[in-house]
């Protein structure tokens, strides 16, 4: 089989890697990819976001299957225009794909399906929600109604710090992917992620992960797209992730079920779990990163199989074969990240790390130029690796992050503290 994978990040490469393993795979396709994915797949330019282009490389290409990496080929339509035209692809239609591109609109399916969530409203006029902040105080939630490469949301501790956030989402950082900014109640508990396949009709749990969002130690400096993660989630146990899938999930596949808009893809449902009750914090409708990395670490070639059977509806019946071990992943990103950041500097000692189904380092913003790899993102490197333990997952993940020498890049080095924590008391 002809998989293409769309996207080129750490995602992608994790899901190139473990797909790689199945003997289904025949051939791996990756656009655009970057330097790490080109080692396992042909890398090729194309407009990913653009349904036509895809199509139009689909069919050249003779391609079988198509993965859908990235939230923003599935906000534009491109695995709906795929599907229509006969392409056996994973990942929901443009209205379903709402649900990660609009945050108000994701708050009405909540009310719809009667799933917990942070109370909110929603706004488009500034001098309102500064109003409504002021009246709220703080701590308060500001999230940008619209797609923000995982960077939209501010926790502001503080009413000066809320005021900014609005400032910017309504003032025009923010402005071209949505219309509005959704304020949310500050919600106090553990943070954790549950990822659910759904075939239209089926959802089946593939695994549990807890990512790091802040960019420093201790959960201190500004929002990222994720620092590093771990899986198994050990706050996510049999009890909550039954309330999850029952109180949260469950009513909201129905939701868009009735609506006319199954939900064909992988669901990402970002939780705030409190005394055993999760709350719902955000849905994505893709795999998250890094999250993707340690469950794809954990699942190996079998990865494909439950893709393969969500694409073509044959998810009853399906479970997923875990082994009980925990993966972990540490982010090293380019010095200034998440904000401003160089680009162009040089990686040296990834010939060091070693690869093998328990260490990998998937690659993420990387190019290579003549014999160098380049930093050519944000976040560039996810160094994974499975162990009996979380401890041990921990170890290896960073002494394959002491192999590299790249002075422009930063991590953190507290990657799975909170569960280790839990685990001494």
């Amino acid at each position: 089989m002809k998989i293409l994978i769309l996207g080129g990040g750490g995602r992608e490469h994790a899901l190139a890697w473990a797909i790689k393993q199945n003997p289904k795979c025949e051939e791996i396709l990756c656009a655009p990819g970057n330097a790490g994915i080109a080692k396992i797949a042909k890398c090729h330019s194309l407009e990913i976001e653009n349904p036509d282009a895809v199509l139009d490389f689909v069919q050249i290409h003779k391609v079988d299957f198509v993965i859908v990496g990235p939230e923003a080929p599935l906000v534009a339509g491109v695995a709906q225009s795929l599907r229509e035209a006969g392409i056996t692809t994973f990942g929901p239609d443009k209205a379903a794909a709402k649900l990660e591109a609009s945050k108000n609109f994701t708050k009405e399916v909540c009310a719809q399906a009667n799933a917990p969530t942070a109370a909110h409203k929603y706004f488009s006029d500034l001098n309102s929600a500064k109003a409504y902040i002021r009246n709220q105080g703080a701590p308060i939630v500001i999230k940008a109604d619209g797609l923000a490469a995982g960077k939209g949301v501010v926790v502001a501790m503080d009413l000066e710090t809320a005021f900014g956030a609005v400032e910017t989402m309504l003032g025009g950082e923010y402005r071209a992917t949505g219309t509005g900014v959704v304020i949310e109640e500050f919600m106090e508990g553990e943070e954790a992620s549950l990822f659910v396949l759904c075939d239209g009709m089926t959802a089946v749990s593939i695994g549990t992960a807890q990512d790091h969002k802040r960019a420093f130690d201790g959960d201190t400096g500004p929002n990222t797209g994720g620092m590093g993660a771990y899986s198994p989630a050990p706050v996510l146990d049999n009890n909550t992730l039954e309330k999850t899938m029952s109180e949260i999930v469950e009513p909201t596949l129905q939701v868009l079920v009735n609506r006319g808009t199954p939900y064909q893809g992988v669901l990402y449902v970002g939780l705030m779990i409190k005394n055993g009750q999760p709350r719902l914090v955000e849905y994505n409708v893709r795999f998250g990163d890094p999250e993707c990395q340690v469950l794809m670490m954990r699942l190996g070639g079998q990865a494909f199989d439950l893709i393969e059977a969500t694409a073509k509806g044959e998810l009853e019946g399906l479970h997923v074969n875990w082994a009980g071990d925990h993966a972990l992943t540490v982010v090293m990103a380019a010095q200034g990240y998440p904000g401003s950041y160089e680009k162009g500097s040089i990686i040296t000692g990834l010939e060091k790390v070693v690869k093998d189904s328990k260490n990998m380092c998937f690659h993420a913003g990387t190019t290579r130029i003549g014999n160098d790899i380049t930093a050519t993102g944000g976040r560039v490197l996810n160094f994974t690796a499975r162990g009996e333990s979380l401890s041990e997952a921990r170890q290896n993940a960073y002494n394959m992050v002491k192999q590299v020498e790249w002075p422009e890049g930063f991590y953190r080095t507290d990657i799975g503290w909170r569960a280790l924590s839990e685990a001494l008391k």
